[in-house]
């Protein structure tokens, strides 16, 4: 990745659905935890790779639904399709790679002989990915026969089954497995190889994951009877590999910790914000602390003290200006002496405020331009700025921590708050 000079420090490459996302998790807290995790310790010298089964169609979708952070590196349809960035860049070399022995069609006509498998919906055939249903009953024997009729045609195809009922036709070459091996091949090739590289999956489809040397590995509390299967063959004694007591992402942050692979402790952890820092202080900490004081000083879940109030004020230059998503510019000292007013308002409401995509660049000696995106659920509607700040460092070195100068707001298209009133920072 271009955003990277260096090796990344960690690299985290995790599937989504039952190990990043708990579905059953309706506050989405271990999501969240997750979140404020990555933008305060990570998100500026590491990189996060989101590896699913869904095409980009579901894939967007559950964008929109969940409160995720945006990935440096997305692997979609079982690792048959790689993209950058937010725009979602695809890596051509990879297209390429991927169509040595590989026929749609030729596949998609061999598997209609098989009355045991259900075409999935048209969103996820892709151009390298044909998908089924089959009762699980039926998967290992419709697995094997189909393998050897489509071998038959000359093609070179692997065939995937996770889920209790997915079966997932790719090219040979194809994989979650074989698509981290190949990004990681062209980091090394970049001399930008991760320090340390950790797969995460709950499904049969993640065990490739597992399979790439010097990697560590974290299958979820929740893991699938197939992934568990396949850890008892085939990795119960690597040290590389645990399978954690916590679902989701709270596994995922566990993992982190086991293998020491950095700081571990979110922010959403931490009771007392006085005792919220790092040992090197950085503005993605500083981003993530002061909204997740602001969503819990709105939910009134952290004591009313104006301690916390006069502590903020003091973090504002005297003369720093805040300008709002509306256009309203606002004198920042005061916008936070009007803090008080809303404590607890969202008490016992559906309020949530998340950061993402915390990236700093320093505009002069003792000055950073900082840019993120604030997210605010409230209620049912979800609402995002992109935020850019300058911060000042208050001492000789960015160590002593920062003043905040300018704070600026606008809508990201198609997230504005109907009403923009309520939006206050």
């Amino acid at each position: 990745m271009d955003r990277l000079k260096n090796p990344a420090r960690l690299m985290i490459v995790s599937d989504l659905d039952h190990t990043m996302v708990d579905h059953h998790d309706v506050e989405d807290l271990s999501l969240l935890r997750f979140n404020a995790l990555w933008e305060s310790n990570y998100r500026h010298d590491s990189l996060l790779v989101f590896s699913t089964g869904r095409s980009p169609t579901l894939y967007k979708e559950l964008r929109k639904e969940k409160p995720m952070l945006t990935p440096d590196i997305t692997i979609m349809s079982v690792g048959t399709e790689i993209t950058y960035g937010n725009s979602m860049v695809p890596d051509e070399g990879w297209v390429e790679y991927l169509n040595q022995k590989w026929d749609k069609n030729i596949v998609t006509e061999e598997a209609s002989k098989f009355s045991e498998l259900t075409l999935q919906a048209e969103t996820e055939i892709r151009p390298h990915k044909v998908s089924f249903y089959v009762q699980k009953d039926k998967a290992q024997a419709v697995t094997k026969a189909l393998s050897e009729s489509i071998a038959k045609r000359g093609l070179d195809v692997k065939i995937i089954y996770s889920g209790g009922m997915d079966l997932d036709i790719l090219p040979q070459g194809a994989g979650k497995g074989q698509a981290l091996a190949y990004l990681l091949k062209k980091f090394k090739t970049e001399g930008k190889l991760p320090v340390n590289t950790l797969v995460c999956g709950d499904s049969g489809n993640d065990a490739e994951l597992f399979s790439i040397p010097d990697v560590h590995g974290v299958m979820v509390s929740n893991a699938q009877e197939e992934l568990l299967h396949w850890y008892a063959e085939n990795a119960k004694n690597n040290p590389k590999i645990i399978h954690a007591t916590e679902r989701c992402a709270a596994g995922i942050i566990q993992a982190i910790g086991h293998f020491h692979l950095g700081p571990n402790i979110s922010p959403r952890d931490v009771a007392d914000f006085s005792e919220c820092s790092l040992e090197n202080v950085n503005p993605g900490h500083e981003m993530v602390k002061f909204n997740l004081f602001y969503e819990k000083w709105r939910r009134g879940e952290i004591d009313y003290n104006m301690a916390y109030i006069a502590s903020l004020k003091a973090d504002c230059h005297p003369s720093g200006v805040f300008v709002h998503p509306s256009g309203v510019e606002h004198s920042l000292p005061d916008g936070i002496k009007c803090l008080p007013n809303f404590y607890g308002d969202k008490q016992g409401k559906k309020f949530r405020v998340w950061v993402d995509r915390v990236l700093a660049s320093q505009i002069s000696s003792d000055t950073l331009l900082v840019k993120f995106h604030k997210w605010e659920l409230s209620d049912d509607e979800r609402r995002c700025c992109l935020t850019t700040a300058v911060l000042t460092s208050k001492g000789s070195s960015i160590a002593d921590g920062y003043t905040w100068v300018h704070v600026h707001q606008t809508w990201l298209e198609g997230a504005g708050a109907k009403d923009q009133s309520t939006w206050l920072f």
